[in-house]
């Protein structure tokens, strides 16, 4: 197969059963996941592209004004960097990744578009798109940062740069804008970039053989050779892939070559971007938390593409290292501030959790892509644990503001903000949001997955015949679930319906009769074989449980703790609701659990309801320690929805409560 063969010719080499997720225009969502899209498209959306307007990211992409220089310093080195000139921590600044920003406000604003009509802002983001054309040299190449405040440095430091990271992310705003606007003026723009970058990078004699410190252009590599046809760009995405961790390690080379000793370096191992080995011999989660997430993500998507085994054993073996040792209960990950991400096993502070909202959103990412090789629950579970609470909880329910942390517990100090001099995650849960409905479902050649339940309308093609669904649900607070099927001729396709492992009982109808889920169901999803006809009707009736979570005995911080759900959702004790002072709440195991339907409160929620016990202490006194234990007072405790906390009024939060 030569590297300009079109994607065509290659069809047959493909595994029979990849899905690849429906384009966002292809998905109607309503209900739950429609009011956010729609807060998305209201306000965030606008929101991103002010911001960063006030935080000058126009002014450093814009050809016919002045550069403004470096706005945000560079890293302030510690004292041992100091002594050592060229250490990464003098040569960085979040300010070199701005182009990276703008790629996700693109692409939130594309799918913004798609949902409301908004002239204002479509001019406003075609402008910031005309900036990028004129700025892009005649070679293809596009780098703010590397055009306009460091010339001359281009492609000398992808270890800490993010050079390849920017361009992956205007990538992906390219072919959202492409998709849900029909423009293709980026498309074509970051064409050529991906052109230049293809010249440059690749196993090829006198070619580099190097790859970027953080992990994101194979993703966008993947999605432009999906949209585009040109296999080149996904050949490509698998050589990032494939030479990741190899020796001689190129960012050692490189390092060498623009003359900084490779030890010089902030993280001291490359286990923090993990090239620290070859990718299909990695079996531990290490590092920065998102580089990773964004790693498996393309590994994901490469094994799917290519039907490469081994990268699927090695992903395996990282997502049960992941998720039997290092992950929170909301599907939050990353315990550390210091690296942003894994420390050791079973490291899981609430209060300190760092848990960055990109950082789940990754996880989403990644859960998604593995199903592209099939449907399988222990990912579409995964991946609604993460979008539904880890993730969204990084957003304000108006839309407006944002967590960069999402701990476990607070004492009343940790709210949303403005903005961030790091501006990653607003437009990173931005861009997952407005493009949820293509989380929703998955599309093979004769075959579709329900991955996710909700009021939503897909439209798609089997065998060349135009077939949609329409799905009706009050998800995630009711577990009945209605589909009815629209086809203009009657057509065979397999349709999978996820039975989510947190449901203790469901029941499966087609026309009315009921179906065999033992028999039907394997891996988690029930398949259904049929010749589908206009009107075709499946009814899916999911039971609510409610649920109290435990941790490993290994996680100290938890032990002697519970953890409350009710479906995909995991729940938290605030002030506002249950007073101050949430630590001294203790709930008995033998204490009944109640759900209670508040369509007026935080947006319409279902909350849970208990009787628990509260440690007083009008009569302590002084003392900081005593020989008896505290008075204890019943109480009633209220839980919310973890992903509506810091919603109300400011005050505690606590989700792992001690049992009583």
């Amino acid at each position: 197969m030569t590297a300009s063969q079109p994607a065509a010719a290659t069809e047959t080499a493909r595994p029979k059963l990849a899905f690849r997720p429906l384009p966002v225009p292809q998905v109607d969502v309503r209900g739950f996941w429609g009011d956010r899209v729609d807060a998305v498209a209201s306000r965030t959306a606008e929101i991103l592209y002010e911001r960063c307007v006030e935080a000058r990211m126009l002014e450093q992409i814009d050809p016919d004004r002045p550069s403004p220089g470096v706005v945000i310093p560079f890293h302030s080195p510690s004292p041992d960097e100091a002594a050592h000139p060229g250490f990464t921590g003098s040569t960085v600044t979040t300010q070199m990744f701005w182009d990276s920003d703008w790629g996700k406000t693109i692409e939130t604003a594309a799918y913004s578009l798609y949902r409301r009509r908004n002239p204002d802002l479509e001019k406003k983001i075609d402008a910031v798109i005309d900036m990028y054309g004129k700025l892009q040299q005649e070679d293809g190449y596009l780098s703010s940062w590397y055009q306009r405040i460091q010339p001359g440095l281009r492609w000398t430091n992808l270890r800490d740069c993010h050079e390849l990271y920017c361009a992956g992310h205007l990538i992906e705003g390219a072919v959202a804008y492409f998709q849900a606007t029909g423009k293709r003026k980026l498309l074509d723009i970051m064409s050529r970039y991906a052109d230049h970058i293809a010249s440059m990078f690749g196993p090829e004699p006198g070619k580099k053989k190097g790859y970027c410190g953080h992990e994101e252009i194979e993703l966008a590599l993947v999605k432009l050779a999906r949209v585009t046809g040109n296999q080149k760009y996904m050949d490509l995405a698998k050589y990032f892939i494939d030479q990741r961790g190899q020796q001689p390690h190129y960012f050692d080379e490189e390092a060498r070559a623009r003359g900084a000793d490779p030890k010089a370096y902030h993280f001291k191992t490359y286990e923090y971007n993990q090239s620290h080995k070859p990718v299909r011999e990695q079996d531990k989660v290490v590092g920065h938390a998102v580089r990773a997430m964004y790693l498996y993500s393309g590994m994901a998507d490469i094994a799917t593409e290519y039907g490469d085994d081994s990268l699927r054993a090695a992903l395996d073996r990282l997502w049960d290292d992941l998720t039997t040792k290092s992950l929170y209960v909301t599907g939050g990950l990353g315990p550390s501030a210091h690296n942003e991400g894994f420390t050791s096993d079973y490291d899981l502070p609430n209060e300190t959790a760092y848990a960055e909202t990109c950082a789940s959103v990754g996880l989403v990412f990644w859960a998604s892509r593995m199903l592209g090789m099939g449907p399988n629950g222990r990912y579409a579970d995964m991946m609604e644990r993460a979008l539904y609470n880890g993730s969204i909880s990084g957003l304000s329910l108006d839309g407006s503001l944002f967590f960069y942390e999402n701990p476990l517990e607070s004492r009343g100090g940790h709210h949303r903000w403005k903005w961030h001099r790091c501006p990653c995650c607003p437009p990173n849960i931005g861009r997952m949001v407005a493009s949820i409905g293509s989380y929703f479902y998955g599309l093979a050649d004769d075959a579709l997955a329900v991955h996710l339940y909700g009021d939503s309308t897909c439209r798609f093609e089997i065998a060349g015949r135009p077939v949609s669904l329409v799905q009706t649900s009050n998800y995630p607070w009711d577990g009945a679930v209605a589909i009815e099927v629209d086809a203009e001729t009657p057509v065979a396709f397999t349709l999978y319906l996820r039975i989510p492992a947190w449901c203790r009982n469901a029941a499966l109808r087609v026309n009315g009769k009921m179906v065999d889920l033992d028999a039907a169901t394997s891996d988690g999803y029930a398949a259904i074989r049929r010749e589908w006809q206009k009107g075709d009707r499946v009814e899916l009736d999911l039971e609510m449980s409610m649920a109290r979570l435990f941790a490993n005995p290994h996680v100290r911080q938890d032990i002697g703790r519970v953890a409350l759900a009710r479906g995909p959702l995991i729940y938290c004790v605030e002030e506002t609701d249950n007073g101050g002072g949430l630590h001294r709440i203790a709930l008995p195991r033998e204490s009944r659990l109640e759900a209670h339907p508040e369509p007026n409160l935080l947006g319409g929620i279902v909350t849970l309801s208990a009787i628990g016990s509260r440690a007083e202490t009008e009569n302590w006194g002084s003392d900081l320690y005593r020989s008896e234990p505290p008075a204890a007072e019943e109480t009633k405790l209220k839980a919310v929805p973890y992903f509506a906390w810091d919603n109300r009024d400011p005050g505690e939060m606590l989700v792992w409560l001690r049992e009583g």
